[in-house]
C-alpha cells in the first residue's frame, strides 16, 4: 500500500506561484509513475502533469505547459508541482496519484493510489 499526502495549496492572486508537494509513505514510489490531477467545482477530474519513475520524462496538459513543472525527489519519496503564472481557472482541488504501470498517464483509471487533495484558489 502507498499512502499519499498532498500539501502546499492555498489562496494566491492571479499571476502568483505555488509549490505543491505529494509525500508518499508505505513503500518507495521510485517504481511508480506519478501524476497530478485537478478537479474544479462541478467538473470532472482532469490530468495536469505526470513524471516517469526515473524522472526522465514529464508530460503536461496543454493548458499548463510552460507554467507548471513536475519533479520528484526519490530520497524524500516526494513529488512536486511548481505552479507559476496561476490563473483563476486553476482554482481546484489538486490530487496526486501513483501509477504502477505508467502506460496511460492521463487516464484516471490507471492510477492505483490517490491522495486526499489540496485546495488551490486563485483570485482575480
Amino acid at each position: 500500500q502507498v499512502q499519499l499526502v498532498e500539501s502546499g495549496g492555498g489562496l494566491v492572486q492571479a499571476g502568483g506561484s505555488l509549490r505543491l508537494s505529494c509525500a508518499a509513505s508505505g513503500r518507495p514510489i521510485n517504481n511508480y509513475l506519478m501524476g497530478w490531477f485537478r478537479q474544479a467545482p462541478g467538473k470532472d477530474r482532469e490530468f495536469v502533469a505526470s513524471i516517469s519513475w526515473s524522472g526522465a520524462t514529464a508530460d503536461y496538459a496543454r493548458f499548463v505547459k510552460g507554467r507548471f513543472t513536475i519533479s520528484r525527489d526519490t530520497a524524500k519519496n516526494t513529488v512536486y508541482l511548481q505552479m507559476n503564472s496561476l490563473k483563476p481557472a486553476g482554482t481546484a482541488v489538486y490530487y496526486c496519484g501513483a501509477d504502477h504501470w505508467g502506460t496511460w498517464p492521463e487516464r484516471i483509471s490507471e492510477y492505483d493510489y490517490w491522495g486526499q487533495g489540496t485546495q488551490v484558489t486563485v483570485s482575480s
